[in-house]
C-alpha cells in the first residue's frame, strides 16, 4: 500500500496542486481545509504523515498538533508545518512543539514531496541495522518506535527519534551538525544548523536526566557519551 498523506489547508488551490503533486509521486492523499475536518480524518483513517497549516480558520494547527501528540494512536505520526511567514519566530515555534519540518508558503510541490519522502524514508524502523539499543540505562525500541528510560517512556517525535538513535549507534564519536543533517533530514532538504540546534533542545528536555548523556562539542556537534 502507499503511503497515505493527510494534508490541511484552508486555500483551495494549495490543496488541490499539494494533493496533485503527491498523487503523481505515489502516494495516498486525504484533504481537510479546517481543524475540525482534520481531527476527523485522523479518527477515520491513520495517515502516515500529516502535512499541517499553520492559519486555519477555525482553529491554529498547533492545536490540531498537540491534539495528535496527546493520542496514543497519533502521537508518533510525523507531521510537516505549513506557514505564510517567513519569521524565524514561527518556524522556530514549530519546532519546539515537535514538528518533524517545516515548510514556509509559497513553496514548491516538488520540493514538499521530497521532504514527505526524506522523513518517511527516514523514519522506518525496517532502515535501521539494529532493533535495539541500550546504553546507560536509555532503551530505543525500532520496531516500536519507543524510547524508554528506565522505567519510563518518553513520547518523541519521529525526528527526535532519529536524532537519538544516530548518536546512540556511534558512541564517543562526535556528530557534526553537517552528518546529522545528511542521516536525520536527508539530501537536498534546505534546512540549517539551527534546525538541528532546536531539536537537539528539545530531544534534551524530553530526556530528562538521560539529557546530560548528550554532549556539545562546540563549533562542531554532538556526542553520545562512551
Amino acid at each position: 500500500m502507499p503511503p497515505r498523506i493527510l494534508v490541511v489547508d484552508d486555500e483551495p488551490d494549495i490543496l488541490e496542486l499539494t494533493r496533485l503533486a503527491l498523487t503523481q509521486d505515489g502516494f495516498e492523499v486525504d484533504l481537510a481545509a479546517t481543524g475540525n475536518e482534520a481531527l476527523d480524518q485522523l479518527r477515520r483513517a491513520r495517515p502516515d504523515l500529516v502535512v499541517l497549516d499553520l492559519m486555519l480558520p477555525d482553529r491554529p494547527g498547533t492545536e490540531i498538533f498537540r491534539a495528535m501528540r496527546a493520542n496514543p494512536e497519533q502521537k508518533n505520526i510525523p507531521v510537516i508545518m505549513l506557514t505564510a511567514r517567513s519569521d524565524e519566530v514561527d518556524r522556530v515555534v514549530g519546532l519546539e512543539l515537535g514538528a518533524d519540518d517545516y515548510v514556509t508558503k509559497p513553496y514548491s510541490p516538488r520540493e514538499l514531496c521530497l521532504r514527505v519522502r526524506a522523513i518517511l524514508r527516514r523514519g522506518r524502523p525496517s532502515e535501521t541495522p539494529a532493533a535495539r539499543l541500550k546504553k546507560h540505562g536509555l532503551l530505543i525500541d525500532f520496531e516500536r518506535h519507543q524510547c524508554l528510560y528506565g522505567e519510563r517512556e518518553i513520547t518523541l517525535t519521529a525526528k527526535e527519534f532519529l536524532l537519538l538513535a544516530a548518536l546512540m549507534q556511534r558512541p564517543g564519536r562526535v556528530l557534526t551538525r553537517e552528518r546529522v543533517l545528511e542521516e536525520v533530514w536527508g539530501d537536498g532538504i534546505a534546512v540549517t544548523h539551527r534546525t538541528v540546534d532546536t531539536h537537539m533542545k528539545r530531544l534534551r528536555e524530553k530526556l530528562g536526566d538521560a539529557g546530560e548523556l548528550i554532549d556539545t562539542v562546540r563549533g562542531v556537534g554532538y556526542r553520545f557519551r562512551e
